[in-house]
């Protein structure tokens, strides 16, 4: 009988190796099936890893599997052992953000895997804002400084500027000379006069930015520091003052801008905006210039007359 359907499928797919045939001829499965069984045997090894001693359980008699036992982990969550086992076999359940939070202290995962744990199961991960002092890390430097033709800077959560490569300063200015919020991105395009002037389409890119922005700090309504910064522009900026509660928001990563440097002249750039994911908010944006306006030719020399203390941001 096997090898009668054998026959049969050969000649359905002749030349296919069987083993193939048994693969295409298997039952498919939505993609939310594969995700709530990829979901519970994540949770499975998780457990199975996890020794009785690192919880405070008492092992007593020899256990036969290692790690943890479903009705412990539902213990110690706070969760059913039914509920918690159909979890792991992929069952049609929803587990809520906090009992996904609970399961996670439960198992102990780390933060990498409390995010995985989260994605599976189709939640958005709770955020915890912090307000520590925003700290560029070297790696992110030195990726920075090798940027040599390309105009970077790397802003916080609230778009301060806290580090910039020496063709930034080439195109942008110096932003060492500039303190507190006037190193902050907001702040230069609506108030800043040297930084106005070098937009040659100043207007549609301020809106751009403010609608960015406002996008953005959606995380951080009520942030004291983002309040700050919005009634200090309020009152120092007529156009933001104007645009501001037309509440636009928009998600802008990349697009051409065009700059009229004083020196240099015309020049057209590439930007792009690359998020760092480490939890910390930080983007690190890039300049590209193009050959239009003889951009490249242009920023080359102005490089080549920045003095030397202005070389190495």
């Amino acid at each position: 009988m096997k090898c009668l359907k054998q026959a049969k499928q050969f000649k359905l797919y002749p030349g296919i190796d069987t083993a193939i045939i048994a693969l295409m001829d298997a039952p498919t499965h939505s993609a939310e099936d594969s995700r709530r069984r990829e979901l519970g045997a994540f949770l499975r090894s998780r457990r199975e890893r996890l020794t009785p001693s690192a919880t405070g359980i008492a092992t007593g008699m020899r256990r036969r599997t290692p790690g943890l036992r479903r009705e412990e982990v539902a213990m110690i969550a706070g969760v059913g052992t039914t509920w918690y086992t159909w979890l792991e076999q992929g069952r049609e359940v929803r587990p809520s953000v906090e009992v996904l939070a609970a399961l996670s202290e439960a198992l102990r995962l780390d933060a990498a895997e409390k995010r995985h744990l989260f994605i599976l199961a189709g939640r958005q991960l709770p955020e915890r804002r912090t307000v520590a002092p925003e700290k560029v890390d070297g790696p992110l430097l030195h990726m920075l400084q090798s940027l040599v033709l390309q105009p970077a800077y790397v802003v916080g959560r609230r778009w301060d500027v806290l580090a910039w490569n020496p063709a930034a300063v080439a195109v942008f200015g110096d932003y060492g000379l500039l303190e507190g919020d006037a190193r902050n991105i907001v702040h230069m395009v609506f108030t800043n006069p040297h930084h106005r002037r070098l937009l040659v389409d100043w207007e549609q890119l301020a809106r751009n930015v403010l609608a960015s922005f406002r996008a953005e700090s959606a995380r951080y309504v009520g942030d004291p520091d983002f309040e700050r910064l919005i009634a200090l522009m309020t009152h120092s900026s007529p156009e933001f003052r104007d645009w501001w509660p037309q509440r636009d928001v928009a998600r802008r990563l990349s697009g051409v801008k065009h700059v009229r440097h004083p020196s240099a002249g015309a020049m057209t750039f590439e930007h792009m905006s690359l998020s760092v994911d480490d939890g910390s908010d930080m983007k690190l944006i890039v300049y590209t210039p193009l050959a239009e306006q003889n951009s490249i030719a242009k920023l080359e020399k102005l490089l080549e007359a920045l003095p030397p203390e202005r070389r190495s941001a």
